[in-house]
């Protein structure tokens, strides 16, 4: 469902939720079938192995014979040139990995520990991880977005977007469906929602969550980057 189409009581409903938010029971049932609101990264490869499939690669065994060769001819300035680009090669290559892993790492640090959320008409503090689509979230200046949410409730709200976005400015929110002739509205330009890893700046608000972890537009972004496959250059 586009949420940002449709007004707060069709969304909610779709949720299967109410401004009093979800009980004990149905948290846990959610908990079970979506997971925990968290970012999943890959599993992670030692700099030694990062190393080894560098050194594997078949251009570079090909660069490693070559200097060995060069080596048993006499020609030590080739073989002297062929190891240090092999040796270069090699490095950036494991930089390069490990600055994907460490990517992924500063989204998880974005999410706040703790949100509050309204659990059968009752204000409460959970772990932000254990939030589940249909909870309430309540939302004040300060606040990190622990999870993409249908704002339905907004208070001269204020949201910095520039991690997701870009837009340096913040975004004005509202709580009242958008209309597209198309249906079609951008991430920038849905100012009724409210994303994971966002930020308050100004104003109050609530929102119901429509997506948690992975399934969000950061997770999407993390599964981009830990999913990443390599690919053969033109030569």
């Amino acid at each position: 469902m586009r949420y940002y189409l449709e007004d707060s009581e069709t969304v909610l409903k779709s949720l299967g939720t109410g401004e009093d938010g979800l009980d004990a029971q149905q948290a846990e049932e959610r908990t079970a079938k979506y997971g925990k609101n968290e970012l999943v990264s890959g599993r992670r490869k030692s700099i030694f192995k990062r190393l080894a499939e560098q050194l594997s690669d078949p251009m570079i065994i090909v660069l490693i014979v070559a200097a060995v060769i060069s080596g048993i001819v006499g020609e030590a300035a080739d073989m002297i040139i062929i190891l240090l680009v092999v040796i270069v090669n090699s490095v950036l290559g494991v930089v390069q990995e490990g600055r994907a892993e460490k990517a992924i790492e500063a989204l998880k640090k974005m999410a706040s520990p703790y949100s509050k959320v309204r659990r059968r008409g009752r204000v409460a503090q959970v772990r932000s991880s254990e939030i589940v689509p249909g909870d309430i979230v309540l939302l004040e200046a300060g606040d990190a977005i622990p999870a993409d949410m249908r704002l339905i409730e907004a208070v001269n709200l204020k949201i910095e977007e520039a991690s997701l976005t870009g837009e340096s400015v913040p975004v004005d929110k509202i709580s009242s469906p958008i209309s597209a002739s198309d249906g079609d509205v951008p991430l920038g330009d849905r100012n009724n929602m409210a994303y994971m890893g966002t930020s308050v700046v100004y104003g109050r608000g609530e929102g119901a969550v429509v997506s948690t972890g992975m399934a969000t537009e950061m997770g999407k972004i993390a599964s981009i980057i830990s999913n990443t496959g390599e690919g053969k250059t033109p030569l």
